[in-house]
């Protein structure tokens, strides 16, 4: 569930109290564990007890035993058993106090920073430098269309390591007076600039190879094989290779990590493909070559293509996941007895983080102080959530009038 996230013991501490015999709130000694939660939600301001369940959700918890019974009395079990697994996770995310939502984050943040400093980018950088000089000398030397394709793709990656070291630099340190938003978004609108400088040199190199296609005189003339440039450019690919093991174990624990070892990854098959094609070129068919040019060019834009297209949907405002909607509107509303209602809640992205907008209804006595203390702190709640840049809290007396804002949602 994107912004969100649970560990294992809260399923097995769901599973030791789901199924009939399970009441509403969970007493906070159960499972064996003491701890308070240590939210306001449904408390007043009095710590409520862990997992506090005031609808009843733990009862849709399904557990192991559960689900083995579907994979024998239904036919499409596997669907089934499927839905029932993202319906466990949702009731463990929505039942988790939100402070402990926060802490997870912040564990989780300190973990990846340990595991992509482990990974040495700086080292990755001076590599990528190395591999760019090694395979550019072997597509000049060669005059290979294939290999060409691959030292422009290492000249990118050096590039772009460059490019997001600046960046997160440059987005570290922005002037708050002149850039209130901070410097979140100068990531994504690098990604798109840098996506769109990959596709148009790779259009030339694709227009370039198609051109030689169908412009070659002679169908028997071939390029000389440049045995010196194919051991360059294989020597490049088991040094890629060592990288994507290297990256291999740590991947899922830091986003940093995960995009070298997919850059990585992706090199290895553009690398493969260039040496096999600028081989069969030399040796077979002379068109294998500049035709390897023109697949690696295509896979590359197309690649890109599909980064840009997701890094503008962050920038124009995509809603944030469904789970995650639903994981606000849970906690707002169990947040305090004086919250009667939700009327309305948003969720977006404005880059790669989201904004929160939530109206919620308080009876129309209730004291101005009061009111205003219980939005606030439920806006910092919110706040500290993973994923969430900003939210605002604007509290209402009644649900019969018009949507807020609704010039600018026309």
């Amino acid at each position: 569930m994107a912004g969100v996230d649970f560990n294992q013991s809260d399923l097995d501490y769901l599973a030791s109290r789901s199924g009939p015999s399970a009441s509403g709130v969970a007493s906070s000694s159960s499972s064996g564990t003491d701890r308070k939660a240590k939210d306001v939600e449904r408390g007043s301001g009095s710590a409520s007890s862990e997992y506090a369940d005031p609808y009843s959700l733990r009862d849709g918890y399904k557990t192991p035993e559960d689900l083995g019974s579907l994979k024998r009395n239904k036919k499409s079990a596997r669907a089934v058993k499927e839905f029932y697994k993202r319906q466990n996770d949702l009731i463990a995310a929505l039942l988790k106090p939100m402070d402990e939502h926060t802490e997870d984050a912040k564990q989780e943040e300190g973990s990846s920073q340990t595991q992509a400093s482990s990974t040495r980018p700086h080292a990755h950088l001076l590599a990528n430098i190395f591999l760019c000089v090694l395979q550019m000398y072997a597509a000049i030397a060669s005059e290979s269309l294939s290999l060409l394709s691959t030292g422009i793709d290492a000249v990118f990656d050096m590039g772009s390591n460059m490019l997001l070291f600046w960046l997160h630099h440059k987005a570290a340190h922005m002037n708050r007076d002149k850039w209130p938003v901070g410097g979140a978004r100068l990531e994504t609108i690098g990604n798109i600039l840098y996506g769109f400088l990959m596709g148009s040199v790779n259009i030339v190199v694709f227009i370039e190879s198609f051109r030689t296609i169908i412009m070659r005189e002679s169908d028997e003339e071939r390029n000389a094989l440049h045995l010196a440039s194919l051991i360059e450019v294989s020597a490049a690919w088991g040094i890629k290779l060592l990288l994507f093991l290297y990256c291999f174990s740590l991947r899922k624990r830091s986003s940093q990590v995960q995009v070298l070892w997919e850059d990585h990854r992706n090199d290895l098959w553009i690398n493969g493909f260039g040496v096999i094609m600028s081989a069969g070129g030399s040796k077979i068919v002379w068109y294998l070559d500049p035709l390897g040019a023109m697949m690696i060019a295509l896979f590359v834009i197309i690649s890109w293509g599909s980064t840009i297209y997701e890094q503008f949907e962050l920038l124009a405002g995509k809603s944030a996941p469904h789970e995650f909607i639903q994981l606000i509107i849970y906690k707002a509303v169990t947040f305090s007895e004086e919250i009667e209602k939700i009327d309305t809640v948003r969720a977006y992205h404005s880059g790669p983080d989201y904004f929160v907008e939530l109206d919620v209804v308080m009876n129309a006595d209730t004291p101005l102080w009061k009111a205003h203390d219980l939005a606030e702190q439920l806006q910092n709640k919110i706040e500290a959530l993973p994923g969430v840049e900003r939210a605002f809290v604007h509290v209402d007396h009644e649900t019969s009038h018009a949507p807020e804002h609704t010039k600018s949602r026309e």
